[in-house]
């Protein structure tokens, strides 16, 4: 008689003949713009999800470069919606970047980046939704996605790629992201949770998520810019109490009758028309770049408002709009599409981030699906840069408190290399831990400005260390 261990086993591979259909996938061990073979292991591919397998996902696979055997697996969602796996990759916490410094308009050149979070996690950056970077649907209809839909693409979409990769199945499972991906986080680690409640092969083994300088709810993070506009002095104690009593302090959608308010926050709009809300120290970068309207901005002020949204992290050149040339430079190269095996035909022009893709906004806050993982007993941590305006830090600490949780660790600071790297602060709820902090002189994104601390932080986190 065949024991649990083994209908098990042959469960799993009865589900990865039945799922493996329209899926591929590649070992990269070259790459165009880099001399030699590459210092780690990626792997890339395609995943089919939705009903007849319409919508190929594509994602971008790192083993760890510490222990991939024992480190955690990290699934990793972008900002957007619409910003390609890449982009994280390549501006933020992914294991290499391009050479921007002495891009001469001829292919890129690929240089390491020694803070990749895959030093101590093995990573999947997918291009999620539908229509992002290399990812494609085979028919019209398959391009439609919405906040409810992603998640569940997603969840299928990491429940085929553990069946092809069976070896993580039993790896501690972390869903994480940053800017809009972070709203999905949540979403996302719910579906598991059902998945797994329901006996859904394979069983994922989450711990948690992570957040970085995401979006909640919009009612919360996005009024907090205000308010931090003015602890960070870019408008008058006056100013910022006219308004706060004009608008009830209500920013966000504000009554387009209230006369007053929208007076006040006109004056508030002119001393900040000129400040990169992304980073806040960063030169202004209007009219230079994408403008990605799922963030809101003009809804903190009036809808004809000409003041940059940005999702995207300013670069570490003036207004950093240079970076994401290079990315669309290098991942439109044939020979460089060639090497990542992608399906020919498929797309017509890849872009950093796809303004186009019809996407439905159809889950404003999320602050639910964190009560129910609280409940649950699921680890987070959550990070913003503290030079962020677009979504500024405060909005988590008004948010957070609504999740009656215990202060376990005071606030304060946390240190790399005996420097203070931002403040941070614990909270518990029986087995639920979740742990806030700052990144000082961070921006949106914030491993792009801050990489050697952001590192640290989440090598302590993923630990069990305080910061």
């Amino acid at each position: 008689m065949m024991n649990s261990t083994g209908l098990s086993g042959l469960l799993l591979l009865l589900l990865l003949l039945l799922f493996n259909n329209g899926e591929s996938q590649a070992i990269i061990k070259t790459l165009p713009g880099y001399s030699g073979t590459l210092p780690f292991k990626l792997e890339t591919g395609y995943i089919g999800v939705g009903e007849n397998e319409e919508v190929q996902l594509f994602y971008y696979f790192f083993e760890s470069e510490g222990n991939p055997e024992m480190d955690p697996l990290l699934l990793w969602m972008s900002c957007g919606p619409g910003c390609s796996g890449l982009f994280s990759i390549a501006y933020d916490i992914g294991p290499f970047t391009f050479d921007v410094e002495n891009f001469d308009g001829s292919l890129p050149s690929i240089i390491l980046n020694p803070h990749s979070w895959t030093k101590v996690a093995n990573i999947i950056f997918i291009d999620e939704p539908v229509g992002t970077g290399f990812s494609y649907a085979n028919t019209l209809q398959g391009y439609n996605s919405s906040d409810i839909k992603s998640a569940k693409d997603i969840f299928t979409f990491l429940r085929k790629w553990l069946l092809n990769h069976p070896m993580f199945i039993k790896h501690r499972l972390y869903i994480a992201g940053e800017s809009y991906g972070g709203k999905l986080v949540p979403m996302v680690a719910m579906e598991i949770v059902r998945g797994n409640e329901a006996g859904l092969q394979p069983q994922m083994f989450l711990q948690g998520y992570i957040i970085g300088n995401g979006l909640t709810d919009p009612n919360i993070d996005f009024n907090a810019r205000i308010p931090y506009a003015h602890r960070m002095a870019l408008i008058s104690d006056e100013y910022f109490e006219f308004a706060k009593i004009s608008c009830a302090g209500k920013y966000h959608n504000h009554d387009p009758n209230n006369q007053q308010c929208t007076y006040a926050l006109q004056r508030i709009k002119k001393c900040l028309s000129r400040i990169n809300e992304v980073q806040i120290l960063d030169p202004s970068c209007a009219n230079m770049a994408p403008k990605p309207n799922d963030f809101g901005w003009d809804q903190t002020f009036l809808k004809d408002n000409s003041v940059d949204h940005l999702v995207l992290p300013s670069a570490k050149q003036e207004c950093q709009i240079q970076d994401l040339v290079v990315s669309d430079e290098w991942a439109n190269d044939q020979t460089v599409q060639e090497a990542l095996y992608i399906r020919k035909g498929t797309i017509s022009r890849w872009t950093t981030c796809n303004k186009g893709i019809s996407y439905e906004y159809n889950v404003e806050s999320t602050l639910e699906y964190h009560k129910i993982l609280i409940k649950k007993g699921y680890r987070a941590l959550i990070f913003n840069g503290d030079h962020d305006m677009a979504a500024p830090y405060m909005g988590p600490l008004e948010w957070i408190p609504t999740l009656n949780l215990t202060i376990d660790d005071d606030w304060r600071p946390w240190l790399v290399n005996g420097q203070v790297a931002g403040y941070t602060e614990k909270y518990m709820k029986n087995d639920f831990d979740l742990t806030f902090a700052t990144i000082k002189g961070a921006g949106h994104t914030a491993s792009s400005y801050k990489p050697k601390e952001c590192l640290a932080m989440l090598d302590r986190w993923l630990s069990r260390r305080p910061l």
